[in-house]
């Protein structure tokens, strides 16, 4: 891979992406764009496992501080093998729960009582909608408040959409991930916590708080690919039968190859489910109806391929579609 490449991406990511998320994010991408050395030694990595927030997690997870880029590459380059091993066999699960926001809005639409069941599940923490407090915000600035959970969800509702009225009844809930994370391991704690980019402190309160939730109660969740062979199948059958299955993926197939894609699409439709996703409108080629990714406002929140609204990546703010 050509270290231009890594280059041209973190110089992106500088000016694209981390600009009113995290400022230190946006100093260490801009470093890496201007530096051949390191991005050299990330070219060697595949794509996914060199994208910053996954190379910047790994980094801070093997000790180096918050300071400048100087002390960071610095840092990376006395550690480079290290950084690049750790790398290789990581991805970004962060999952955070604000996602649950709009999950909450396609739920309300299905008949209970139901079985949740989460691909690239992570730590478990988008399986637990029912058990985190939600505050609703209309544009006219009134609230809708739901749930008594440690964890507050708020988000933003727009174009008329009403907020859900109650919270799902979820009997039954499992996850599978290739690599699951367990929220009562320090490690696998650490690794979820710390992918959140500093600065985003409301996030951080969030995540850390429902990794607690899911440490009193943890869902099952299982390691495998859902896209091959029989594991998600497999993993659906111990749903109860009098229960709606519902499958989500929220915010999972951006990290999936094509192929991959396609397969866990026919796996899905494969099954007596529901499908929930939340998605980019430009990732999936049978929307129903189709949606044009260039008008299309945020990514798309969908039921059975079925767009309900568009929202937020993370589900800051909902609108109607």
């Amino acid at each position: 891979m050509d270290a231009n490449e890594v280059r041209e991406r973190y110089e992106r990511f500088a000016r694209q992406e981390a600009p009113g998320r995290s400022d230190r994010y946006a100093e260490w991408a801009e470093g890496v764009a201007g530096d051949e050395r390191i991005a050299g030694i990330l070219a060697d990595l595949p794509a996914p496992r060199r994208q910053p927030p996954l190379v910047f997690a790994v980094t801070r997870l093997l000790g180096v501080g918050l300071g400048g880029y100087a002390e960071w590459a610095e840092f990376f380059l006395a550690n480079a093998e290290r950084i690049v091993a750790e790398c290789a066999q990581r991805t970004t699960q962060t999952n955070d729960p604000l996602r649950c926001a709009p999950l909450l809005v396609a739920l309300s639409r299905v008949r209970g009582p139901i079985a949740l069941l989460e691909v690239g599940a992570s730590a478990g923490l988008c399986l637990l909608p029912d058990r985190y407090a939600y505050r609703f915000r209309d544009e006219d600035g009134s609230e809708t408040a739901l749930g008594d959970g440690s964890v507050e969800i708020v988000s933003e509702l727009r174009g008329g959409l009403r907020a859900p009225r109650r919270l799902p009844d979820i009997v039954w809930r499992a996850g599978i991930d290739l690599h699951p994370r367990d929220p009562r391991d320090d490690a696998d704690r650490a690794w979820i916590s710390g992918l959140v980019w500093p600065g985003e402190a409301a996030r951080q309160e969030r995540v850390d708080g429902a990794l607690d939730v899911a440490r009193a109660d943890p869902p099952l969740v299982v390691a495998g690919d859902a896209s091959a062979g029989t594991a998600l199948a497999d993993l659906a059958a111990g749903a109860p039968q009098d229960a709606t299955l519902v499958i989500t993926t929220p915010g999972v197939l951006p990290h999936l190859p094509h192929a991959a894609r396609t397969r866990l699409h026919e796996e899905i439709a494969g099954l007596p489910a529901r499908w929930i996703t939340i998605d980019p409108p430009a990732l999936y080629d049978a929307w129903d109806p189709p949606i044009d990714a260039e008008s299309w406002d945020g990514f798309v929140l969908a039921m059975d391929g079925r767009a309900i609204a568009q929202t937020d990546p993370l589900g800051a703010w909902i609108r109607d579609a």
